[in-house]
């Protein structure tokens, strides 16, 4: 294990956003000499850690001492694992076996053996199921294990005539195909008996691992028996020992050892999940062959569903929460993996070169534990938020549980980090949560029945707010995580309100689209489909000229004030609840497909690309539906028919030279910003009323009319006003129009450009980039989708709407149009001083819910088109 020099900069994205030699107060230490930590667990009474001196050791949380000691492992106690509901606590060893403990009484209750057929060798992981009851192991051998207990094994019983502890066992022996009070001794194996670094002491293997041949010691048998069990002198005989049936057995789950599991629930559209939290596990495995895997746990044998390729050598721990996975991985990165997309979501490089053994998660605040004794905290944006020494070895262990101040009275405590290392010390660190002006990812996914209003206590406006609060910057790298977390929260809200909803990956650089379709009634006639376009990403919201947090849904008078509230997240989530009412009233005859993508602020980039992927998946389509743009006025509804284009350009003139003096060269130079000035102001607006053979005097009409805007001039040099810039570059924009060609536009802008600085003799170049087009977009009056949607506004509002156009585009609607060989429909909501863009973006409380309401009528009457 090297360390890293320390004249390299660390490679990291991860901003600091707290002092690096600050930490959290140490609360407490425990020591027992000579015993490397190696796992820890806890409940609400004590904290469990796993020694390398083949003990269990049991600390009181209360008075920080030691309670007593679990004896019984010949070998070092690498994995512990708490099942509250039964109140067990597992313990997994390099003697190749599992004990089970009571928390109550601290006695022994079985013992498991690996498959009898192989040699597991070390039993590195443990995941326990409370749902199935199954308790899944990772060993050594490469090989995937496990065992599932009957509801009242273990337990004493409560009635006369009930079972006893071994007419249970049996019975769940019997089932399981195996025989009780049995078991094979361990032998000595070539390969398996090695010890890696860090966990493992020489290995006493005739001590450890008795032979086949050799004698088990005398009077240590089962209680029902009278079968060997293999036991340490003067140590509490179990109710008994169970071999793992071969059916029990996934040979070469990895081609590694299989360091490290975690359980993830998975929701599935249709599951009667609660808050969010489904019936359907998946359990993620992590290994030396440098892989995450994940399987699907919801059957009697586990099925592989996906394999993540980490690429930074062996995966020594994860965890998991909702949707994504951490997994640490040697050489100090951590990878961070969703679930729903099988994407790789971010590398955090934590400490390069320097493993990481042990993470541990409180909320959405990620503790990563290193070889070199230090501890990290990441926040859900991966920025770096604490760092400290936390040990003088190696951290080979952490968990997250709650303790009870002097002064607490009543519920879990406090939450505190407890770390164990090869120092012999258990250290227990107090931690706060993430403050929640960071929003909880975990409350942020969670709209379950208990912490949502009904349908008619406006789940709009719930739902609403906590969309807003997710700060879903798009084209920023500092806040893609919150997109993506935004694009996961609004997945799950559209699956609570019915839809059946997943998320389509568009690259390992840019934010994921939201696919939900709310599927009408079905019945013989084949039901229409409306396809709605939206957007969950939005543009940057400086606090500077907001009356609030702009990332905190505010009411005021009648208007929402937050960023994104009337672009675009306040019009998409309209649109659900509109359908969830239908759903809900049985009213719902046609399918409606959400479209939501993560991108529009920033280009849509891969959005045609993931749609023509993925379009079997989407479905044939009879119309689209767009909610984008505002009103003209205030208090008169609008029907949007048309859509201007765009050209974006950057346009750059160079010296090739150095910046000058402007005292010294002033005159006597060519001057790029002389030249960008002529060709810019002089000539541009010529090209454009030659291609459309309008006077350039009218170019500034907002709807009919293309127009030019020059955005930005951007010089080389100090932007001193004595320096003569060496490079120039504009950044513009056209906008075109109904019956113009991109393409031709686009040509002729550059060909005009070409021409007339060649005309101006420039010893400088000329450089022209197109960065980003988008195509107009005009909308069919005659269509009966547009009769519908006119009556349904006019219907709601009891006023005839205006037929308008805007003079923005939407890149993505003409294309969706030409994709799926339909109209576009185009349902304006906001009103015309919603400030979309700028600082108090609102949207009017009567728009919204009208909108909702128009959307009802409008899918209600399209049913027989």
């Amino acid at each position: 294990m090297s360390t890293q020099a320390a004249d390299v900069p660390h490679p990291s994205l991860s901003r600091p956003l707290a002092d690096q030699h600050g930490h959290p107060h140490l609360f407490h230490s425990l020591y027992h000499k000579t015993n490397s930590v190696l796992s820890l667990s806890a409940d609400e009474k004590y904290v469990y850690s796993g020694s390398q001196g083949d003990d269990v050791l049991v600390w009181d949380k209360s008075t920080f001492s030691l309670k007593t000691t679990l004896r019984g492992h010949t070998g070092s106690v690498l994995a512990l694992e708490y099942a509250s509901e039964r109140k067990w606590l597992f313990s997994a060893s390099g003697d190749s076996t599992i004990r089970v403990w009571s928390t109550e009484t601290h006695a022994p209750l079985f013992i498991l053996h690996p498959h009898f057929d192989t040699d597991a060798g070390d039993l590195f992981s443990l995941a326990w199921s409370s749902s199935s009851s199954t308790l899944y192991f990772g060993c050594q051998n490469t090989s995937l294990q496990w065992f599932t207990f009957l509801p009242n094994l273990g337990h004493p019983p409560h009635q006369q005539g009930a079972p006893t502890h071994q007419q249970v066992l049996d019975k769940a022996l019997q089932e399981a195909g195996i025989a009780s009070g049995t078991a094979t001794p361990r032998r000595v194996h070539k390969f398996f008996d090695s010890y890696p670094q860090y966990t493992r002491k020489p290995a006493d293997l005739e001590a450890r691992n008795p032979t086949a041949s050799s004698s088990p010691s005398p009077g240590l048998t089962t209680p029902a028996t009278g079968g060997t069990c293999l036991l340490q002198p003067n140590v509490q005989i179990p109710l008994a020992i169970i071999q793992i049936p071969p059916k029990n057995v996934i040979w070469s789950a990895h081609y590694g050892y299989v360091y490290c599991m975690a359980l993830s629930p998975s929701i599935r559209e249709g599951s009667d999940d609660q808050g969010g939290i489904g019936s359907s596990l998946r359990l993620v495995t992590g290994s030396g062959d440098a892989t995450v895997k994940v399987w699907d746990v919801n059957s009697a044998v586990p099925s592989l569903q996906h394999t993540f390729d980490c690429g930074e050598g062996a995966v020594l721990a994860v965890v998991v929460r909702g949707d994504t996975v951490y997994a640490g991985c040697q050489d100090g990165y951590v990878k961070v993996l969703d679930l729903e997309t099988r994407t790789l979501v971010r590398t955090i490089i934590v400490n390069e070169n320097i493993d990481i053994l042990s993470l541990s998660m409180l909320q959405s605040d990620l503790y990563t534990c290193s070889a070199n004794g230090q501890v990290q905290r990441f926040s859900a944006t991966f920025d770096l938020t604490a760092s400290w020494p936390a040990h003088s070895g190696i951290i080979l262990s952490s968990i997250i549980t709650h303790v009870k101040l002097s002064s607490g009275k009543g519920g879990r405590g406090k939450a505190v980090l407890v770390t164990g290392a090869n120092d012999d010390f258990i250290k227990i660190w107090d931690i706060d949560p993430p403050p929640k002006k960071q929003p909880d990812i975990e409350e942020l996914q969670r709209i379950g029945p208990e912490s949502q209003p009904d349908l008619s206590d406006d789940i709009l406006v719930y739902a609403l707010s906590k969309f807003i609060s997710i700060p879903s910057v798009s084209g920023c790298l500092s806040y893609r995580e919150h997109c993506r977390q935004a694009a996961i929260w609004l997945r799950k809200c559209l699956s609570q309100l019915g839809a059946e909803a997943s998320l389509l990956p568009t690259g390992d650089t840019t934010n994921p689209l939201v696919l939900a379709t709310f599927r009408g009634t079905q019945n013989k006639r084949k039901a229409r489909r409306v396809l709605v376009y939206g957007h969950y990403d939005v543009i940057p919201a400086s606090p500077k000229g907001w009356s609030s947090d702009p990332f905190t849904l505010y009411a005021l008078n009648g208007y929402l004030y937050g960023r994104g509230v009337t672009d675009n997240k306040g019009p998409i989530m309209a649109i659900a609840c509109a359908a969830a009412a239908l759903l809900r009233r049985r009213a719902l005859d046609v399918d409606l497909v959400m479209l939501i993508e993560g991108e529009e602020e920033a280009g849509s980039k891969h959005f045609a690309q993931t749609v023509k992927q993925h379009k079997e998946t989407i479905g044939p389509i009879d119309a689209i539906l767009v909610s984008n743009s505002t009103w003209i006025s205030e208090s008169t509804p609008c029907i949007t028919y048309g859509l201007r284009g765009v050209v974006h350009c950057q346009v750059k003139i160079s010296s090739g030279g150095p910046d000058l003096h402007s005292g010294v060269d002033g005159g006597a130079a060519r001057e790029p910003m002389m030249d960008i000035m002529k060709l810019l102001e002089r000539q541009l607006f010529k090209v454009l009323s030659g291609v459309t053979q309008t006077p350039a005097s009218s170019l500034s009409a907002k709807w009919r009319e293309p127009s030019l805007t020059i955005h930005e001039i951007e010089v080389s040099g100090p932007k001193n006003s004595t320096v003569i810039p060496s490079t120039v570059q504009a950044r513009l924009s056209l906008r075109i129009v109904p019956d113009q060609d991109v393409e031709e536009i686009c040509a002729s802008l550059q060909d005009h450009l070409k021409s007339k600085f060649g005309d101006m003799q420039s010893r400088n170049t000329l450089e022209i980039n197109i960065s980003h087009t988008a195509d107009w977009w005009l909308g069919n009056l005659d269509d009966p989708w547009f009769a519908a949607l006119e009556s349904a506004i006019r219907d709601e509002w009891g006023v005839e709407p205006l037929r308008i156009r805007e003079g923005g585009s939407i890149p993505s609607v003409p294309y969706l149009e030409k994709e799926f060989s339909c109209h576009a429909l185009h349902l304006p909501m906001g009103q015309s001083t919603d400030q979309a863009h700028l600082p108090n973006e609102r949207m009017s409380l009567c728009n919204l819910q009208k909108g909702q309401a128009v959307v009802e009528r409008f899918l209600t009457s399209v049913k027989d088109l």
